[in-house]
Order: C-alpha cells, then structure tokens, then sequence
C-alpha cells in the first residue's frame, strides 16, 4: 500500500509541475541532451543513495579517491539509507521538493515510480557519446561506452536497462545475483543420484528422496514469486507487459504449473519460505529432525547454505547448479541484484559527472572483482573471469570455505541464460501477487480459479 501511496504522490506533483521537470506530464520521456563537450571540469557534487555495509563502503572508498584523481573536481557523497526500499521512499519523498540524490541503487519498479514525473535521466546519449575527455592526468577517454566495454557486460544484466518498454537505457547494472539450485553432494552421491536438470527430473529426484528419507522434505524453494515467473519465462506464456494490459498471468499454461507444484506439495516433495516461516536453508543445512537435501536460493547467499561444521568438518559437502529447466537447450534464470540510475539534474554537468562515476564503477574490472568477493553478488562484467585476483578465488571454489565463488562460478557459466521481466508502475504488484497465490494454491489447490482471479484484482487496484 506504501508504493501505492507514493505513486498517488509521485502523480499528482507531476500534474502540478513536477518540480520543474522538462518531461513532466509527456507521455514520453525524452534522452537527455549531453552538453557540447561533455564534461567542462566544473566543480560539482554527486550524491550516490546505496545499502552498502562498511565491508562495501571499504571497497568503495579506494575507488572513489582513485576516481578523483582522474577527476579532481566532481566530489562523490555517498549516503547508506538502509535497504532497497529505504532508498526508494526517501527518494520518493525528496523527488517532491526536487531534492533527489545524483545517483541512486535502484530495482526497475524503483525506476518506473520515479518516472511518473520523468525524474530518471536517459543514459542512450551518454553511453553513444564519442565525445573526448581529457582528464587530470592528462589521459583522454571517450566520454560514452566503447564497443569493447559494451560487449564486456554480461548482456541479461546489461539489457536490465531496457526492459521499460520504450526501448531507452535508464539503468547500469552495478551488482547481481540470480537463483540456483543448492544440493547435498555427499547424499546425492551416496544414493546414485543425479543432479536434476529439468522439472521433469526434480519430480523423479524428490519422489526417490522421498523414498530414501520419508521424514524429509526433499526441496526446499525460498521464493515463490520468483519461481512462478521464472516458469512463466521458461514455458514461453504470458507473465505481464510494460505496455498496454499489464497483468496477463492468468492463462491455462499458467495454472497447470501452479496446480503441478500443488500436487507435489501434497506428496510432501516441497515447500517455501513463506510456508517454511523462514529462509529454506535452515532445512538443507539441519542435522537433525526434517531437512531437505535440495534448496533453491539465492546466489548470493551461499554461505547460509553451508552447514556449520563439527568437529572441525562439515557433515556433508554442498554441490550448486543451475535450476531446472523446462528446455535445458533454452535455459532462462532470473536476474536480481541492484543497478543503478542517475536522475535529471537542473544542472546538466551533475548528470554528466554522474555518468562518468557509474561508468568509472560499472566498467572497472579490479573494483567488479573486489566488490563482488566482498558482496557475494556476481560482477556484472564477463572479462572478471580473467582478473587475476577473481580466477584465483574461482580456482579455488568448492562447497565448503570456498562456497561463495563457487556459486559465482555457476553464474558466471549461464550468463547467456538471465533474463528480467517487465518495468512499470505496478509490477512489484505483479510480483507480490503471483507469490502469493503460489503459496495459497500450495496449501489448498481446491482455491487455484479463485487465487488467480484475486491476484489479478488486487494487481489491478493497487497498480
């Protein structure tokens, strides 16, 4: 209801003015104009609105201070404002008196609320731009991306940016992290089992689990929302559109997964965090009573999928993969993780500035690497596979100490398999809604037609 709130909001000031906006109140939003010459070497501040920890804020700040040596006179502010939401209604609420942040993390659904006063600058012209600049020590660098820098980012990531429906740049990836399918190695080997690879195979591996252990609960699958649209994308049906009817979810491809998973949760194959009360990987990694020898996470949280040790050993060594497919010859994963995006400025040298300090971050190989060990996320850049500092830790990756790279070693082998879904005012709604008519149709299956249909209303009232 709060994103509903700041919608109302973020509407009205746009009918009133929008806080002098030049694309307020367009239907479209125009590409900002880069100034002849770029950057001019004004002095110039930039706010950078993140939920980076200090172990972040230590690798930011090297890099900030590297930066101002190229660039003396754009002076970086960054402001922690807590979580991803935090970020998004304080911005909300600044955009109101024209006091937003230069740059900010943001989510697509972020983007698409702050656009409804068309605060959000577009990156094409920027990104186009062979505009030469000389910076302070004495070197030259083409203000836009090049071919090769282009080519470099991973393109699901990259292509994040697009994904609003009038086919302009508003975001650079800056950080990501996807889904993948945790297991227990030792079990797995111990039973002759192997890895599933597609849903047709994970029913055959719970059902033999299930068989092995009747006490357990094979698999566990911490979001329900991303797993309903993950299958949407995989199977090809319609999910939503940035355009025109928004919520098309409801469709027989559709309830015949859901109504599947229904009937897997009643042999006691699965469940969810929603169901589980909590984070799935308390299962796979419990020792005692219920577990589950499967769980499908997130990437960066790894490390909570690694049991304690004892004794000094861990009492089973966790294996990664990919999540199963319904085609494996067409895989599709979900992209997560922050981007972010630089706003409209009434000085056009702030989005200027602005631009060189996310393309100095996003296109720089040593802080992709070091940021990324320090996060857990996956760098968004394909030739990180190659830093000398980053191969090592790859090299070294395993399922236990080494967890963390070995999930990102299994991201960075499907970068040609992510996709997003969709960006419009409303479309957390759609997320919200289908996760929450994956756990209804779980629990009680005779409730499917029902579930849809409240889904689609409450999309339809709150987007």
């Amino acid at each position: 209801m709060k994103t509903k709130i700041l919608a109302l909001v973020l509407a009205v000031i746009m009918l009133i003015g929008c806080v002098g906006l030049s694309s307020c109140g367009k239907k479209a939003i125009p590409n900002f104009d880069v100034p002849e010459g770029g950057y001019d070497g004004s002095e110039v501040t930039i706010t950078f609105y993140t939920t980076m920890g200090s172990n972040l804020t230590a690798v930011l700040d090297p890099y900030i201070a590297k930066f101002n040596e190229l660039y003396p006179n754009i002076h970086v502010e960054y402001v922690v404002q807590g979580g991803y939401d935090d970020v998004r209604n304080q911005i909300s609420t600044e955009l109101g008196v024209g006091n937003q942040p230069n740059i900010a993390y943001c989510y697509p659904d972020h983007v698409a609320l702050y656009n409804l006063t068309g605060a959000v600058a577009t990156l094409d012209n920027l990104i186009d731009s062979t505009i030469e600049i000389t910076r302070a020590d004495g070197t030259k660098e083409v203000l836009g991306l090049t071919k090769d820098q282009k080519d470099d980012f991973i393109t699901g990531y990259y292509e994040e940016g697009r994904s609003f429906g009038d086919g302009l740049m508003y975001t650079m990836p800056f950080s990501k992290s996807t889904e993948v399918l945790y297991y227990n190695k030792t079990f797995f080997e111990a039973n002759n089992i192997k890895v599933p690879t597609t849903w047709d195979e994970m029913e055959e591996v719970c059902a033999k689990i299930k068989e092995i252990d009747p006490n357990s609960i094979p698999l566990g699958y911490d979001s329900e929302a991303n797993w309903f649209i993950t299958m949407c994308e995989q199977q090809g049906s319609a999910y939503t559109s940035a355009t025109g009817d928004h919520y098309l979810f409801d469709n027989a491809e559709n309830r015949a997964f859901v109504q599947r998973f229904a009937d897997w949760y009643a042999k006691g194959y699965l469940t969810t965090q929603a169901i589980y009360g909590s984070y799935t990987s308390g299962l796979f990694v419990s020792q005692e009573g219920t577990r589950s020898y499967m769980s499908i996470g997130s990437s960066a949280g790894a490390t909570h999928q690694r049991p304690d040790k004892v004794d000094g050993k861990y009492p089973f060594e966790v294996g990664i993969a990919t999540v199963p497919q319904m085609n494996p010859e067409k895989p599709k994963v979900i992209s997560q993780g922050p981007s972010v995006c630089i706003f409209k400025k009434d000085n056009p040298q702030e989005v200027v500035a602005s631009w060189l300090f996310v393309k100095y971050l996003t296109t720089n190989v040593d802080f992709q690497a070091e940021f990324s060990a320090a996060s857990g996320y996956v760098p968004v850049l394909k030739s990180v596979a190659n830093n000398e500092f980053y191969k090592a830790r790859l090299d070294a990756a395993d399922g236990g100490d080494n967890i963390a790279f070995l999930s990102a070693k299994v991201c960075m082998e499907q970068v040609d398999a992510y996709y997003v879904s969709p960006a419009f005012n409303g479309s957390s709604t759609a997320r919200d809604q289908v996760g929450a008519l994956m756990q209804k149709v779980l629990i009680d299956p005779s409730s499917l037609d029902q579930a849809f249909k409240d889904a689609i209303d409450e999309c339809e009232y709150r987007g």
